[in-house]
């Protein structure tokens, strides 16, 4: 007989953490219009990830990882260099 195991919670992205990470990414040298033409979206998309209401692309965050220098890591998660972890 086949014992059950407990299924691992999905993770979570914390968008508003995400979001205060794009505005730090940001800065204060340039404006959401600047910022967002950089990036190749509207004033009000990138509006939207600041605020925590939209979870950027997989585009954008390449954008964002190269225009800041941080990982992809960092931006969604807040931290670095953590080895993954096993999924089961």
């Amino acid at each position: 007989m086949k014992t059950r195991q407990a299924k691992s919670p999905e993770p979570r992205v914390d968008r508003e953490a995400v979001a205060g990470r794009i505005r730090e990414i940001r800065g204060f040298k340039l404006t959401q219009g600047e910022f967002a033409r950089r990036l190749g979206v509207s004033q009000a998309m990138l509006s939207k990830y600041e605020r925590g209401q939209n979870t950027p692309t997989i585009d954008i965050l390449l954008k964002l990882k190269i225009f800041s220098g941080r990982s992809i890591d960092w931006i969604v998660t807040g931290e670095e260099g953590r080895a993954p972890a096993q999924l089961r």
